[in-house]
């Protein structure tokens, strides 16, 4: 039974903290209107010059970098290359997501993927995977490894890249999968709780720091290395 749906059972205080709100349908109407009459971003070519005394040819890069004013998702962060990750992308987000040029999104919550967001990855040609986590809670609900296989298996195909790792929050179960991403790369332990931490902060769940040390990493680190998909570069 899935208690998100049923109004007759009481979310605890964890459960609503990581059941998905939908966006206000009046907001996501008024972002259609403005769609209709905004351009695709523009590009500006930028100089970075380091170190910032010296002036000369060699040490100036010049990039080019989207005109304007964007909002990416809540805890957005790049993980490494073209691996990111963020809370759930709200239609104030996607102008921003189109800078990335994405060719994935992986949805790591169970609930029905919004109607608006389908229609975003499908005009921008971004192919959507979804891999529903039940998050870490005492006493009995626990992340199953075997999907955080999939997940990973989807996250270090070159494929999929750039790609768009998401839950609700970017706290928790985005937390878990970045955090078995590090072991493939293997940070320390003392590192990736640092950087779960940071992220999961003010509500850091000692469950995900035992999930990401428990997990066992051998057939996802198989998988990837027989298709030469690891190491993940940065």
């Amino acid at each position: 039974m899935n208690i998100s749906h049923n109004p007759a059972i009481e979310l605890d205080e964890e459960d609503a903290y990581d059941k998905f709100e939908p966006t206000d349908r009046s907001k996501v109407e008024e972002y259609k209107k403005q769609e209709q009459k905004s351009h695709p971003h523009r590009l500006e070519e930028f100089i970075i010059t380091e170190p910032k005394t010296l002036q000369d040819e060699e040490t100036k890069i010049r990039i080019n970098r989207p005109i304007g004013v964007y909002t990416p998702p809540e805890n957005f962060a790049m993980v490494c290359g073209s691996i990111y990750r963020s809370s759930f992308p709200r239609v104030e987000n996607f102008e921003f997501l189109q800078t990335l040029n994405l060719k994935s999104v992986l949805c790591l919550i169970p609930e029905e993927y919004p109607p608006e967001n389908l229609e975003f990855n499908k005009v921008n040609g971004i192919r959507f995977f979804q891999v529903g986590l039940s998050g870490n809670k005492e006493p009995f609900v626990k992340i199953k490894p075997e999907l955080v296989t999939e997940a990973l298996k989807i996250i270090t195909n070159p494929a999929n890249q750039p790609i768009l790792i998401h839950c609700n929050r970017g706290k928790h179960r985005t937390g878990c999968i970045v955090g078995c991403v590090r072991k493939l790369q293997k940070w320390s332990l003392s590192m990736i709780f640092d950087e779960y931490r940071k992220f999961a902060y003010p509500k850091e769940r000692p469950l995900d720091q035992q999930f990401i040390e428990m997990y066992d990493d051998t057939e996802i680190e198989l998988y990837a290395s027989e298709r030469h998909w690891l190491p993940l570069h940065w």
